[in-house]
């Protein structure tokens, strides 16, 4: 089979300079192997300033990079598989996929089958051709809501470098354990926890993650959110939130637990002991459209264990009012 080539250019920013050339590239397009990248600049489809050359090259900020991807590389190891999906938004270019709660996205250690990635391919298979079957970010298996697919490599281009160029808005809804007094912004760099691996930590030599985040409603123990990321690290905004030591309910790898506020009522104890997830919800996504440029903008509802949660809370909440209104 012959291949067919893709070409994107990228720029290397600041914060990647005297970098590896295959390790920034991983940085720049973490949708690619490192295996691949490396690959494709063995092969002499990565030119730097218009010169080839090898991985282990140091690169300067500012520099321009041309990869020119070969995007036809089977994939024998994720299978299609017959898993129903809702779509929020379809059409030659892109699908927009409400995930649900429990569902890795990409097969992994522990994940090797019934993935997102395994959906996807068995409702399309060309998706085949693309890296990762089209996926451009991911969600973590307990978080729903909402994600975009590319369906052609143009359309994988555009959406990347959205990404990167930090235009692609994301919108999430998170409850909190503990009562925030006001919004903010947390601007605190994220990488791999050092005996962890299976958790991030906030440490100066990770990579820069910014977070904001807006009070919605406050109740007598919890607090919901609505947050917004510039950045797209793994479990940003979870370790964010623990970082200003209000982490997510239900969170168990960053401490939110089950906190049971004094005297709750017998359906707020039921609904937090039954929730098993972190409270975490992708509701709302907004790009330009990688064919026709006009702003499309996807909201998702909450999933019912969500709904309930917070009714719960609000529940709670105003018999604390009533009794606090009764005994003054």
């Amino acid at each position: 089979m012959s291949a067919e080539f893709h070409i994107i250019d990228l720029q290397i920013p600041e914060e990647l300079a005297g970098q590896r050339l295959d390790s920034a590239l991983a940085r720049l397009m973490p949708e690619h192997s490192r295996t691949r990248i490396k690959a494709w600049i063995e092969a002499g489809q990565v030119l730097v300033g218009r010169m080839p050359c090898k991985p282990r090259d140091v690169v300067e900020g500012g520099a321009r990079v041309n990869v020119r991807m070969s995007m036809d590389v089977p994939r024998p190891d994720v299978l299609p598989e017959k898993i129903p999906l809702t779509l929020l938004h379809e059409d030659r270019d892109i699908l927009v996929v409400d995930k649900p709660v429990g569902l890795v996205v990409h097969p992994g250690a522990g994940n090797p089958t019934h993935t997102l990635q395994n959906a996807l391919l068995g409702m399309d298979p060309s998706l085949a051709s693309l890296p990762r079957a089209g996926i451009i970010h991911r969600l973590d298996k307990d978080t729903s809501g909402l994600l975009v697919v590319a369906r052609t490599p143009e359309a994988h281009t555009s959406l990347t470098r959205q990404l990167m160029a930090r235009s692609v808005a994301r919108e999430y809804l998170a409850v909190c354990v503990g009562v925030m007094t006001s919004g903010g912004t947390v601007d605190e760099p994220i990488g791999r926890h050092r005996s962890d691996r299976l958790r991030m930590t906030v440490r100066q030599d990770g990579r820069p993650a910014v977070t904001h985040y807006r009070v919605l409603e406050r109740f007598r123990a919890h607090t919901y959110l609505s947050v917004k990321l510039e950045t797209g690290r793994t479990h940003q905004i979870r370790l964010h939130l623990s970082h200003l030591r209000y982490p997510i309910a239900g969170d168990q790898v960053y401490g939110g637990r089950f906190a049971q506020p004094k005297g709750a009522t017998e359906r707020l104890r039921v609904t937090l002991s039954a929730f098993k997830r972190q409270a975490l919800h992708a509701a709302s996504l907004a790009f330009d459209h990688p064919r026709s440029g006009k702003r499309l903008s996807v909201q998702s509802p909450l999933p019912r264990d969500y709904s309930d949660l917070l009714a719960a809370l609000r529940e709670d909440a105003r018999e604390a009012e009533r009794a606090a209104a009764s005994s003054r």
